[in-house]
């Protein structure tokens, strides 16, 4: 269990890829401990970094901003990140901030593996 300004981020490691899924909404208080996951998971170096978003019901922007700032640790890091399982809701604050067209969005993990 977390407490409110904490969040839940399951981890496995499959190949060359780490699985990232956060478990709950990625708000104002919660962003930061996620941005230290994120930050922490690229600092192992893996080839591929995937974001299962399945999980989360609701994103406002300061998640947005969270995941803007790993893709640009990824890039330095020479790592790619990819995104999946979005819900509709979560979907579309990245279609209306018209970030689809900047990350990698795929349906699911098994996707994101086989790309």
């Amino acid at each position: 269990m977390t407490d409110g300004d904490d969040i839940e981020v399951q981890q496995q490691t499959q190949g060359e890829a780490l699985i990232l899924t956060p478990i709950g909404e990625i708000d104002l208080s919660r962003a930061p401990a996620l941005r230290t996951h994120l930050g922490a998971a690229l600092k192992t170096g893996p080839r591929r970094l995937v974001i299962d978003l399945k999980q989360v019901p609701y994103m406002d922007s300061s998640g947005v901003a969270t995941f803007v700032e790993a893709m640009q640790l990824a890039r330095r890091a020479d790592s790619e990140l990819i995104l999946c399982g979005l819900q509709d809701r979560v979907r579309s604050v990245f279609e209306i901030a018209r970030l689809d067209m900047v990350f990698k969005i795929l349906t699911d993990t098994e996707e994101a593996l086989a790309t």
